[in-house]
């Protein structure tokens, strides 16, 4: 009797098919009409050739790169200054590839939640709004009280929280739900990331944000889809643009769940790791990063040629699976910044 395939391996069969027959130009529109084929989802060519999702999805992978929320700032009578931010965890239905959904747990109704940006020394005041159906939190990476480390301050669906704390230490940190089970909590889609600017500014760079992750879409306790921020093959559909010779900045968070580690490997270049972010100076040079999860760095680029580069997983299962992407680099002529 044949074995029936899982839903894993059947999305592993559909993509590896349709990447025999297609070129690193074309994986993109092939392996989201494999997958969904043999899921049995209904992915007509012009959505996936367009890339994408409805427009009332609330998930926009192309958006989210360059998005950050600074929060509404104030000032203090000593003159630091307050950066206050509101967050809610909701329960959402989203659809991460055409035709594929998740029932997530969202901070602001989206996946990942959004990137708040503060700078070292900053009082960062988050109030936290559970609309949720079970207990969550907000736990932050970088220093703070005890009593704001979102472990033991459940707040129950209808609750509130307020946490507040000064941003420290400078570098690239994230924040997650740490309701039991935590791994369920940040499966569900509870994260985000955290970046605190240094008072010393980095260096004028294209900064681009991707925080790494995979979606249980069956349950079964493995991930059947990964992705950078949500979406699986977006940044393969929709290339990323940056500029030959300028200088590329990505912070790069993984939250992958129910897989020990994930890596980012970029295409005919090399890039500086600065490990968490909390220093200046770089920590290596070269294309292939490995993070455990929770893990993230900053790494900068630059390219000297033009072209399409891909960047991807090199757990090969991984980007067959979708997270892979492209870079699209140009001279500059009429390239928005």
């Amino acid at each position: 009797m044949k074995k029936k395939l899982s839903r894993r391996e059947a999305l592993k069969v559909g993509l590896l098919g349709a990447a025999g027959v297609a070129s690193a130009t074309n994986l993109a529109v092939g392996s989201p009409r494999a997958a969904g084929a043999m899921l049995g989802l209904h992915t007509d060519p012009h959505t996936v050739m367009t890339g994408g999702l409805p427009a009332d999805s609330g998930l926009d992978p192309v958006a989210f790169l360059t998005e950050f929320d600074y929060g509404v700032v104030s000032r203090r009578p000593n003159g630091q200054r307050v950066r206050e931010y509101s967050i809610t965890a909701v329960d959402r239905r989203i659809e991460v590839m055409p035709g594929l959904y998740y029932d997530a747990w969202t901070y602001n109704g989206r996946v990942p939640g959004p990137t708040l940006r503060a700078t070292e020394g900053d009082l960062v005041r988050v109030h936290f709004s559970n609309s949720g159906a079970h207990e969550h939190t907000i736990h932050f990476h970088g220093f703070h009280p005890a009593n704001m480390d979102g472990v033991f301050e459940q707040v129950q669906p209808g609750g509130t929280y307020v946490y507040e704390f000064e941003a420290a230490p400078f570098g690239l940190q994230l924040y997650h739900c740490h309701s039991l089970p935590i791994k369920k909590h940040i499966a569900k889609g509870l994260y985000g990331a955290f970046i605190i600017d240094p008072q010393r500014s980095r260096p004028p760079a294209r900064e681009l944000v991707m925080v790494l992750n995979g979606f249980d879409v069956n349950y079964d306790g493995e991930n059947e889809v990964y992705a950078a921020n949500t979406v699986p093959f977006a940044y393969q559909v929709h290339p990323i643009p940056i500029r030959k010779d300028e200088l590329v900045r990505i912070y790069l968070v993984n939250v992958l769940e129910f897989d020990l580690v994930n890596s980012f490997h970029i295409h005919g270049n090399f890039f500086h790791v600065y490990r968490t972010g909390t220093k200046l100076q770089p920590d290596d040079f070269t294309d292939n990063v490995m993070l455990c999860q929770g893990e993230r760095h900053i790494l900068e680029f630059t390219y000297r040629r033009t072209g399409r580069f891909m960047f991807h997983a090199h757990q090969s299962e991984f980007t067959e699976l979708g997270w892979m992407g492209l870079f699209d680099v140009r001279d500059g002529e009429g390239l928005v910044a």
